[in-house]
């Protein structure tokens, strides 16, 4: 097992192993991103990434995921819930984030703002939270349930509401982000 796998198992309540593994394949987000982590190790039309992409494929529709195996994600990527998970192919992601259902990170087509968002390390980003364009999301963020984020964000930092409302707060994602390793 990788050492990215190893990272994304860990953040499943601290699972590690073989039977870590076994248990974390029966949590959707958990058996999602493993699923994803393969297709993505995987050499191009080979038996084990056609393997994987079937099966992505199958769970991309079951959860309502949208995340390209060629999404830049760093280890410790937790899905909370599943359900509606929209995820730009170009998006860069730090480690040990989290993301919850009804996430959107997407794309800027036109404006000042055009391109793609960057996610810092240890990001929590909660329910039907909107983050567009190209943005950047410092670390240890917290970023508030239907918040609508289209502005750079520093480290430490809450953002809530739409429009968002930037406020300072060292270890903003206390208590949120568990099992890091």
């Amino acid at each position: 097992m990788n050492e990215i796998i190893k990272a994304d198992l860990y953040r499943y309540g601290g699972l590690s192993g073989t039977k870590g593994l076994i248990k974390g394949l029966r949590i959707p987000g958990c058996r999602y991103m493993y699923l994803l982590r393969q297709v993505a190790s995987s050499k191009r039309f080979s038996i084990k990434w056609l393997f994987f992409s079937i099966l992505k494929h199958k769970y991309d529709f079951k959860y309502s995921f949208q995340i390209d195996s060629k999404t830049e994600i760093g280890p410790g990527f937790y899905i909370g819930h599943y359900g509606a998970v929209v995820i730009n192919p170009k998006a860069r992601i730090g480690k040990n984030c989290n993301v919850a259902h009804g996430v959107t990170i997407g794309a800027a087509n036109r404006g000042k703002r055009k391109g793609y968002p960057t996610i810092g390390n240890n990001v929590w980003i909660g329910t039907n939270a909107v983050i567009v364009g190209n943005v950047n999301i410092g670390s240890d963020v917290f970023i508030a349930p239907n918040s609508f984020v289209t502005v750079d964000v520093p480290d430490h930092s809450m953002v809530i509401g739409n429009p968002c409302t930037i406020t300072h707060r060292e270890n903003a994602c206390e208590g949120y982000i568990n099992f890091v390793s």
